[in-house]
């Protein structure tokens, strides 16, 4: 059930694996970290954190890929793209990477983390940059500044 006609479905390279959003993320990022270089083959992923209970699997069965470590990065088993992660301890929420929804353009990144490990060249228009992870306490104020932005 969709939350204010909101609803955007995606899948990874070779379509095997489908999910659907049925609520507006909460907030969207760029990771520089070395480990999302690597896992992207790019400069940084670029994700939308969005509640746990507007993410839906709607196709295939994803597995875990990446580190296997206390987060949890799931992939299609056959062309093994990284699809999303279910961060440990963070239950509430996906974190999906963007890049992977059918309609990624709206998906500007709101903050940059892992600025300490990004690559000189690489760019982003993000509002908020952080060395590694904000604070925990940080987050709500993020969370609302993101969600007031331009009306959203």
């Amino acid at each position: 059930m969709s939350v204010d006609g909101f609803s955007q479905d995606g899948g990874c390279r070779c379509n095997r694996v489908r999910f659907s959003i049925t609520q507006k993320p909460v907030i969207t990022m760029a990771c520089h970290c070395t480990g999302c270089q690597k896992m992207t083959s790019s400069a940084f992923s670029l994700s939308a954190l969005v509640p746990s209970s507007g993410f839906t699997v709607t196709l295939g069965d994803p597995v875990i890929g990446g580190l296997h470590g206390v987060d949890r990065h799931y992939c299609c088993p056959h062309c093994m793209s990284w699809l999303f992660t279910r961060p440990n301890d963070v239950e509430e929420f996906i974190n999906v990477r963007a890049v992977m929804l059918d309609d990624a353009n709206d998906y500007v990144p709101y903050m940059e983390t892992w600025t300490s490990e990004k690559l000189p060249w690489a760019s982003t228009p993000a509002v908020h940059s952080f060395a590694q992870l904000p604070a925990r306490e940080a987050f709500p104020g993020l969370l609302q500044a993101y969600a007031e932005r331009d009306g959203a």
